[in-house]
């Protein structure tokens, strides 16, 4: 482990790096191919949700009020509605953190979802890099992130890497005078939501970012949420525009934060923690061609290592599969590829299409 005087950080922008080059990308204008590379569970939203949201449109003359649903997400999370804030899907949250936060030294932890250390970019900040490794399994060393840092993003679990930190080791970079933002797009994905932040009061300067789209399919409507404290919240309310969520939107937030839904969304959970092993358990047969997986493996996706990936990436292409290429995330390069997890059928599928081109 790194001691506290030698963190592994990289505060030059790489420009060869897209790091707005997201995984709808991959499938964008190509039908026909199997979608292994956006993390959306498959087959959502549910016939439920879809008749709950329809049943909004008959409210669309109205301006959006957004009280019900923040006062939903509050009680869900067992916090006051202060300190919620509703946005158009986790994006909009970190660009509201990159305008509206007054930092000198904000640092990313990377690999993860690029769109924070984009935002912050765009906003005209210098951002520092912290990379973990691979031979630490991509797993957080607290001490690895300098001390002069006053906002710190991190992704848990960590896109793409799948790692979940321990809440614990997250928690440790709290600091007086620091932003600690923790992204838990996929939380909900997390059987028992282990190790999650979301909800606590006593860590200071937390900001935790929740998504609605990943678990219920919503990536079209766009829907998230931020928790932190109610100065943080105001100050991002004020950067936002007037009406920022939809009335659709707004009503996708409440119905998804009941106990019904959230006991489906526990059960999907564990779906896709047994998917995911039977994924896992497949993959073991190609370790003779040099496929290693990152790990352990925790959210609805995996990180992979194969020698020749953009080359694999094609031979899938051409049999039907999409999957993330994975050298535009700080910290990889171009032997790295995402591929999300899908229920057993398609899984097979996959696995019989890399085995045939591994060998081709």
């Amino acid at each position: 482990m790194r001691t506290p005087t030698e963190p592994e950080t990289e505060t030059e922008y790489d420009g060869e790096l897209d790091l707005r080059h997201h995984g709808d990308a991959e499938v964008r204008g190509a039908a026909g191919l199997t979608d292994l590379a956006v993390n959306v569970r498959a087959n959502t939203p549910p016939d439920w949700l879809k008749r709950h949201i329809a049943a909004s449109l008959d409210g669309l003359a109205a301006y959006p009020d957004g009280r019900a649903a923040r006062a939903a997400v509050a009680a869900r999370h067992g916090v006051s509605p202060d300190r919620v804030l509703l946005t158009s899907g986790a994006a909009e949250a970190f660009v509201l953190l990159a305008r509206a936060l007054k930092v000198r030294q904000p640092v990313v932890v990377h690999p993860q979802f690029t769109e924070p250390e984009a935002a912050l970019r765009d906003a005209g900040h210098v951002v520092g890099r912290v990379l973990l490794r691979e031979s630490e399994g991509f797993l957080l060393d607290p001490a690895a992130v300098p001390e002069s840092a006053d906002l710190v993003v991190i992704g848990n679990p960590t896109n793409p890497t799948s790692v979940l930190h321990p809440a614990a080791s997250i928690a440790e970079l709290a600091r007086p005078g620091r932003v600690l933002v923790v992204d838990e797009a996929f939380m909900d994905a997390v059987p028992g939501e282990r190790e999650a932040l979301a909800g606590r009061t006593d860590v200071p300067g937390l900001v935790v970012l929740r998504s609605l789209t990943k678990t219920w399919g919503l990536a079209g409507l766009r829907i998230g949420y931020v928790l932190s404290d109610p100065e943080t919240i105001a100050t991002l309310a004020g950067a936002q525009p007037l009406w920022p969520v939809s009335s659709p939107a707004l009503a996708a937030a409440e119905a998804c934060v009941t106990p019904s839904a959230l006991a489906e969304a526990s059960v999907a959970a564990a779906q896709i923690a047994a998917d995911r092993d039977h994924l896992l358990g497949g993959l073991a047969e190609f370790v003779p061609y040099g496929v290693r997986v990152a790990g352990p493996a925790e959210g609805p996706f995996i990180l992979l290592r194969v020698p020749g990936a953009a080359a694999l990436r094609e031979r899938l292409r051409e049999r039907g599969f999409a999957v993330r290429r994975g050298d535009t995330f700080p910290g990889l390069g171009a032997e790295w590829l995402r591929v999300a997890v899908r229920e057993r059928a398609t899984t097979d599928r996959l696995l019989a299409a890399l085995r045939s081109a591994l060998r081709d």
